[in-house]
């Protein structure tokens, strides 16, 4: 966070904020989105965690003052806003960051599976949302689809094609994103075509780390030994060479 940034959010009246909404007893969330730790993976993926915004379960409005209207995106995706203010504000201002987020997705439930398809397609193309995605673990208990998304505009909801490339595998590119959004044998996937490769697991990135880090100590204790072994024969080489 920038100096500027944090006199921005210090200035931020306390009263200032979005309203407090109690914890959701979903356990969706926690086993698609933050077990894996793709809210890390995609902000490192985007880079700038001053301006790019990738936040779960945060309260989008018109105006912090809203108290009615209120949409809680499971996955909210936003770029050149100010991150520190909707923060401090707890809650995206679609007001003063002057544009709505570029990406919001959510993940099925039982409790918002039917609102999730019809009235929040319509309530995020009324604020201006441009890609809103949907995310079925069950495969279609909660949702028609197992993966859908809808490119919104002011008068039009356009479907995104989705391929299904087995019974077990869905993708759907996301074009805001610039990545493939996947249904993974009911896991929730996120394909990089620049790279070739899924986004990477919380998991992953340790067990990459770990194995990197056990090949840096076999190096060196590979390095060691040919030390040892060096030290051994320029001593033989000595005893030798003695009269």
């Amino acid at each position: 966070m920038t100096t500027e940034q944090t006199e921005q959010a210090r200035a931020i009246r306390p009263d200032g904020r979005f309203p407090v909404f109690p914890p959701r007893d979903d356990t969706n969330n926690p086993i698609y989105l933050y077990v894996p730790g793709y809210l890390a993976t995609l902000h490192r993926n985007f880079g700038s965690l001053d301006s790019t915004l990738v936040l779960a379960e945060t309260p989008l409005g018109w105006r912090h003052s809203q108290r009615e209207g209120i949409l809680i995106p499971d996955v909210m995706i936003a770029f050149g806003v100010n991150v520190a203010d909707i923060i401090a504000r707890r809650g995206y201002s679609i007001e003063e960051q002057g544009k709505a987020p570029e990406f919001v997705l959510e993940v099925a439930s039982p409790s918002t599976g039917r609102r999730d398809e019809e009235r929040k397609r319509e309530e995020y193309q009324e604020y201006g949302v441009r890609e809103y995605w949907r995310f079925d673990p069950s495969g279609g208990e909660y949702h028609r689809q197992s993966l859908a998304g809808d490119s919104l505009t002011d008068a039009t909801c356009q479907p995104i094609p989705i391929q299904e490339v087995n019974p077990g595998l869905l993708w759907g590119r996301s074009a805001v994103l610039g990545l493939s959004i996947c249904w993974e044998y009911g896991y929730l996937r996120w394909w990089d075509p620049a790279t070739e490769r899924y986004l990477e697991t919380q998991d992953q990135i340790a067990e990459r780390a770990e194995a990197a880090e056990e090949r840096a100590a076999a190096e060196r204790a590979a390095r060691t030994r040919a030390e040892a072994r060096v030290r051994e024969l320029e001593a033989e080489l000595r005893r030798r060479q003695q009269p």
